[in-house]
């Protein structure tokens, strides 16, 4: 999220595409059934810790703030001088990009070697756009270790040839190598207007920034043709409307700028493709333009085919920009956002795009001033996003997220969020159908430093209001999540509720801790999840803040693999641990999830067991009997409850008639203690205590009150569970 807002804060089977690791190459591979996730690529990845090498593996590692907790898999080779990483060319090539970081405040290059010949060129590495500190931004650390150097090799290299880098004084560490076989520069189109035509310097030497002006209104209709070199262009566009920029592709027409247009409104019909707007932003600042594209491109725009890196933010836009298509597209080495489409857009879709290494939400959609609507992200690639989210929805109407493959995020993010955190107002909630359909999510989820607990891979977040739009949450693959799945909540710790969220068809494999962890009130149905090696329990359902009402999961058939629930909520589960041995002295109700038939104004049911015995739940007044249930989680054989009424001496002495139940299912209830009364004094503690006979074993604890001489509802401040007697 771009704001310097202090962005973060918290308190202390149908099956889409699933994601194959073969010889270090992610592959997304889809049943036939369902289009497969992530970005159709002219590239293909290959992870420096799969090829050979004399250097040294580091990670993985998902500690914040460590090298290789930013790599991509988490993991990365560190070369000293004269080590090197040999890659196995996975198809016909003439080029490469390369992940690498050095550190900081260090220099230098990477020799280049073919089958053994080294090449004449070489490959520069710095730290000149790396370790940014952002200071304002809550939880926030050193960050964005890695950057990208591409390199045309000069000639074609065939699967199965070998592709070394080599470093030559500065210590590398290289993560990932893209081997992309790049067309030939395109030719200039006929009736277009040359840059150069207009005295602009494809050496890179002379301002080109009067020459780009002079030939977008000389070529208003029509096309601005921009030739294969590097043009520096020192100051924004504006005034760019019903015109084409087109340059001879990414690899050959180079603009130099770090504010390329910026502009709050256009008439439209821009259509930017097939060159690279490279900047020198080494920082973020936040009230600094520092982007590719700032404001308006108009309606019916489009932008493809462009290598966007070195800048701020890739596409910041405000304004009319209804049924723009950003599509085909490289965002690499942003400070903070790829995309964001911050309010008032209409129409919009991007799709098939890949994303590396930006400073916060790699794509974010930001109802600000006016709602987003009717727009999609779909088929695009992510890839470690290093202080936020992989796909960031704050608000909006009917928003779709389809198909897309986010990996390794970092710090403060999820690979998906699906929000109400404004920021800012005037802000739009989330409302009408929030789709989010067809993702696939590798190692996504991050430990919050804010929070001092985990962010789950794909999270739905009624931080700043409740969620009442419908979210249909359909064929998810989350694969290797440090943490949690799917996580609830309500991230500002106000307890809004999170409702009529719908989970069909997810594959779970390899959770780090739980499938679901459910954290704010309110409600979700799960049809068709199913997961294998669950690093805890299936789900952790403790609501935040624990008075604040229960989260009901609907089981709605074809779940499998998840079914336990961790017991303990005074403590977080930590990935692979399962859950603890019960203390038998502990109180199995404590925090646990609490609902009843009624309650009186905010004596909400939470309350009784919330660990405090000056607070409690109280029925509808006048409307007996009453029941008041807790989930503790998995089934005891509780021996011992103890009922506590508020101890200070204004609440007079009563008798409560009470009937105990037991379930082991939440449905079909037995009794365990038959209707009797229990005296409540405050002269002795205000407290009863009820033994269970031997052979109780529940896991749903319910009290029914037909009675209360003191008020004419149920009443408890605290209701605790033992094991023993």
């Amino acid at each position: 999220m771009h704001s310097s807002t202090a962005a973060h804060l918290r308190r202390t089977p149908a099956i889409g595409a699933v994601v194959a690791l073969a010889a270090g190459m992610l592959v997304a591979v889809a049943p036939a059934a369902h289009a497969a996730s992530g970005a159709t690529l002219p590239f293909t990845s290959v992870e420096a810790e799969s090829a050979t090498t004399t250097g040294t593996k580091i990670g993985p590692d998902h500690t914040q703030g460590t090298l290789a907790s930013e790599a991509s898999g988490r993991q990365a080779v560190r070369l000293s001088s004269g080590q090197r990483v040999e890659f196995t060319v996975p198809r016909a090539a003439n080029a490469v990009n390369l992940a690498y970081s050095v550190p900081d405040g260090q220099s230098g290059t990477l020799d280049v070697y073919v089958n053994g010949t080294r090449l004449a060129r070489t490959i520069p590495v710095t730290s000149k756009y790396s370790y940014v500190d952002t200071g304002w931004i809550a939880g926030a650390k050193t960050h964005h270790f890695f950057d990208n150097a591409r390199l045309l090799l000069g000639r074609d290299v065939q699967a199965g040839d070998k592709v070394a880098v080599e470093s030559t004084g500065t210590q590398v560490t290289v993560d990932v190598a893209d081997f992309e076989q790049v067309a030939a520069a395109a030719s200039q189109p006929a009736g277009s207007v040359s840059v150069v035509a207009k005295g602009a310097d494809p050496s890179g030497n002379g301002d080109s920034t009067q020459a780009f002006r002079d030939a977008i209104t000389a070529a208003q209709g029509g096309t601005v043709w921009i030739p294969p070199g590097d043009y520096r262009v020192t100051s924004s566009l504006s005034g760019v409307q019903n015109v084409t920029l087109q340059g001879a592709g990414s690899w050959y027409s180079v603009v130099r700028s770090s504010r390329f247009v910026d502009q709050t409104s256009s008439s439209g019909n821009v259509h930017i493709k097939d060159f690279a707007v490279i900047g020198e932003v080494t920082e973020r600042v936040d009230s600094s333009p520092d982007n590719f594209v700032n404001g308006s491109l108009g309606p019916n725009s489009s932008v493809s085919g462009m290598w966007l890196q070195h800048l701020k933010v890739g596409l910041w836009l405000t304004g009319n920009n209804d049924n723009l298509v950003v599509e085909n597209s490289r965002i690499l080495d942003t400070t903070a956002d790829g995309l964001n489409l911050n309010g008032s857009a209409k129409g919009v879709r991007v799709r098939n795009n890949f994303l590396r290494n930006q400073g916060d939400d790699s794509l974010a959609m930001w109802s600000l001033y006016a709602p987003d609507t009717n727009s999609s992200f779909e088929n695009n690639t992510i890839s470690q996003p290093n202080l936020a989210n992989g796909i960031a929805i704050y608000g909006g109407t009917d928003i779709s997220v389809k198909n897309n493959l986010v990996s390794d995020t970092n710090a403060l993010g999820s690979g998906i969020a699906i929000s109400n955190q404004k920021f800012l107002d005037p802000f739009s909630p989330l409302a009408g159908t929030i789709t989010v359909d067809g993702n696939t999510l590798v190692r996504t989820g991050a430990m919050n430093p804010n929070w001092n607990h985990p962010m789950g891979a794909l999270r739905v977040d009624s931080y700043d209001s409740a969620v009442n739009a419908t979210v249909d949450i359909t064929d998810t693959t989350i694969i290797d999540s440090p943490y949690s799945a799917f996580e609830f909540v309500s991230g500002g710790g106000r307890g809004y509720p999170v409702r009529n969220v719908d989970v069909t068809g997810a594959t779970v494999r390899n959770t780090g801790t739980v499938v679901v962890q459910a954290e704010a009130q309110g409600a979700a149905t799960f049809r068709n999840v199913t997961a294998t090696q669950v690093g805890a329990a299936g789900v952790y359902n403790c609501p935040y803040p624990a008075n604040s009402g229960s989260f009901t999961l609907t089981d709605g058939g074809g779940n499998s693999g998840w079914s336990s629930t961790w017991t303990d909520c005074s403590t977080w589960p930590q990935p692979g641990q399962g859950n603890p041995a019960p203390d038998p002295g502990r109180n199995l109700a404590k925090g646990r999830p609490a609902t009843a038939t009624g309650s009186q104004d905010v004596y909400t049911p939470g309350k009784a067991a919330d660990g405090d015995a000056n607070s409690y739940w109280e029925s509808a007044n006048n409307a007996f009997p009453q029941a008041w249930t807790v989930d503790l989680g998995s089934s005891y054989p509780v021996r011992r409850l103890v009922l506590k009424l508020p101890p200070s001496a204004a609440w007079g002495a009563r008798t409560q008639t009470i009937t105990v139940l037991g379930s082991t299912d939440g449905s079909a209830y037995a009794t365990v203690v038959g209707s009797r009364g229990y005296r409540f004094d405050p002269a002795t503690g205000n407290t009863a205590t009820v033994s269970l006979p031997s052979g109780t074993d529940l896991r749903y604890l319910r009290l029914s009150v037909s009675a209360n001489t003191g008020w004419p509802a149920g009443q408890f401040s605290e209701v605790e569970a033992y094991l023993t007697s």
